[in-house]
């Protein structure tokens, strides 16, 4: 995976990230969701790079090999705020003043916030299979909480760490063929991280909380994305099914938006990565 990418950890306070990048051109910023690393983009990130684009991929703080932060009950450690302002001082550091960024399921939540939080910097967004979690909170029906029942156990204190940990296998089952044999050893690594997997709970914690207050003050005081915004969404996942168009919801949460179906399960840029990458190549250019 990524050949001629660098592979380092770079500090951005209180945790340092594990990041692979390359290229030379306009840079782009791609994060991952749960329960993934940044690996998950390795059938992109590397023709992006061919098609002239400089492309910063990490791990999530708390994710992959990516620092822990200490807990704090407020779960603020994980929240999509402290992890937005670690891209942002990851892609300073790395000398991108400017940039677009996608996000993916939990990276969406990310990315969403960065443009949000720090609107000088970001240039283009997409946010990939997801709407913001105060929308889907406020639509919690009987059918995603069946469907989408994980948000709230893993929410839960102390019993989702002993559940997953018992058997991370039988928890996050995923196909190496569909991933990629290096992506999927990378990944099982990670979900065999007893600290890891903590980390990744603290993210739904967080998104319960914190991450629904920031958002709802958002909605109060009519702030939204400013910069160009681009929603792909799965059609062989449920987004459509929970929330009919998609881009209805985004539409209060962003200036100019445009929304694109892409024809794949849920990991869209592992199982239709050609299609995600020229949805990119086209919205970037």
């Amino acid at each position: 995976m990524f050949e001629n990418f660098v592979d380092e950890r770079v500090a951005v306070g209180e945790v340092e990230l594990r990041v692979r990048h390359a290229g030379d051109g306009p840079p782009v910023l791609l994060i991952h969701g749960h329960p993934r690393t940044g690996a998950t983009w390795h059938r992109v990130a590397p023709r992006l790079v061919e098609r002239g684009f400089t492309v910063v991929c990490p791990d999530m703080r708390g994710y992959g090999g990516s620092g822990k932060a200490p807990v704090r009950p407020d779960h603020s450690q994980q929240s999509k705020r402290a992890a937005a302002r670690d891209m942002l001082h990851l892609m300073r550091s790395l000398g991108h003043r400017t940039f677009a960024v996608a996000g993916h399921d939990r990276g969406c939540y990310v990315a969403l916030r960065l443009a949000l939080d720090h609107p000088e910097a970001v240039s283009r967004l997409v946010v990939m299979d997801g709407v913001p979690i105060s929308e889907a909170l406020a639509r919690c029906d009987a059918t995603f909480a069946r469907r989408w029942y994980h948000w709230f156990f893993l929410a839960q204190p102390d019993k989702p760490e002993r559940a997953i940990m018992a058997d991370p296998d039988a928890w996050y089952t995923s196909d190496p063929a569909v991933m990629g044999q290096a992506n999927y050893q990378e990944f099982r690594t990670a979900i065999h991280d007893p600290a890891t997997v903590r980390a990744m709970l603290e993210d739904y914690r967080a998104g319960l909380g914190i991450d629904r207050e920031h958002e709802e003050a958002d909605q109060r005081a009519g702030r939204a994305v400013q910069c160009p915004t681009l929603l792909l969404w799965s059609t062989r996942d449920d987004l459509e099914e929970l929330y009919g168009d998609p881009v209805a919801i985004w539409r209060p949460w962003a200036k100019t938006l445009r929304g694109l179906p892409i024809d794949s399960g849920h990991h869209m840029a592992e199982e239709n990565p050609s299609a995600v990458l020229d949805a990119l190549h086209h919205f970037f250019a």
